[in-house]
């Protein structure tokens, strides 16, 4: 093989069925059924959502959610349709979304800690599992279109959910953030239990969907998103195969990603226009990141030509 650079269940009681309908018309009332603002027009463009910054030592935790980080795949429900991070729709059976209400949801398909490949492979199949959607949850952790701060959107939430017959859709637990020394030992142990890391949204902010340090995420470690831009050569014992990925970052920041593929990852090196993992340990003087390893395919996300 060789390699050039190229670009490129139970019914409710009706006292429940009640109590919900009157929520749902209040929710419903307050909050626009769309996308947010410059979202998805149905398969040609992703939803634009709420992303989050690193959370560092030092930064203020007043007023401050933390909640666990759940590996799996960002889904976006705007009333009607569930969606990836990228903008493809996801064919989910009918028995998942029919008792999802007419309210946008933001939240992470999981299907359990350690479970990141399989929760992919489940929402990117075309022909959809039953087996393998029952093993997923739909983790609701913010809704987009409701008015208010995040401590009032919570509010709404959490009466919101959980529903009786969809036992699937999970509101996100919350508890406030204290100091760094407890949000640290939060990390230690959810990290033991096989959870990725934790997200600390501030009570106060308002739904903004771009990159904002409203919404901050802490792991055991740095990573970060890059597309692929073009397949290296590989020299030496890589001869013949793909030695390094030309990547580019959001930010238009370019360099060589080389580290942390098997064998078969080099022969079958991810596709140019997708989009890549990888961890890191801080950055140089110029922005790049320093002993940048490959983690895994962003299949979640859309790809590019």
């Amino acid at each position: 093989m060789s390699f050039r650079i190229h670009s490129g269940r139970a019914l409710q009681a009706p006292a429940e069925l009640s109590r919900r309908a009157l929520l749902l018309g209040a929710v419903a009332a307050t909050c626009t059924l769309s996308a947010p603002s410059g979202a998805l027009a149905r398969d040609t463009a992703a939803p634009t959502l709420m992303l989050a910054e690193v959370y560092r030592r030092g930064m203020p935790l007043d007023d401050h959610w933390v909640s666990e980080k759940y590996d799996g795949v960002r889904g976006y429900w705007d009333g009607k349709q569930l969606w990836t991070r990228g903008g493809e729709r996801i064919v989910a059976p009918a028995w998942f979304t029919a008792s999802l209400p007419a309210v946008p949801m933001d939240g992470e398909l999981w299907a359990g800690r350690g479970r990141f490949a399989q929760a992919v492979s489940t929402v990117r199949s075309q022909t959809p599992n039953d087996a393998a959607w029952h093993e997923l949850h739909f983790m609701v952790f913010d809704l987009p279109a409701q008015p208010g701060d995040f401590t009032a959107r919570l509010a709404v939430l959490r009466k919101l959910l959980p529903i009786t017959d969809a036992p699937w859709l999970v509101p996100v637990p919350q508890q406030r953030a204290t100091t760094h020394e407890s949000l640290q030992a939060l990390l230690d142990k959810t990290v033991r239990m096989g959870g990725e890391g934790l997200m600390l949204h501030r009570g106060a902010s308002l739904y903004r969907a771009e990159r904002n340090s409203d919404l901050l995420k802490l792991k055991p470690y740095d990573d970060a998103d890059a597309r692929v831009l073009a397949h290296v050569p590989g020299r030496g014992k890589h001869a013949g195969r793909m030695g390094a990925l030309l990547v580019e970052t959001p930010e238009g920041k370019r360099f060589r990603l080389g580290s942390g593929f098997s064998d078969a990852q080099r022969n079958e090196p991810p596709a140019v226009g997708s989009w890549v993992n990888y961890r890191y340990n801080g950055t140089s003087p110029g922005g790049l990141p320093r002993f940048a390893r490959f983690l895994r395919v962003r299949e979640d996300l859309a790809s590019s030509s």
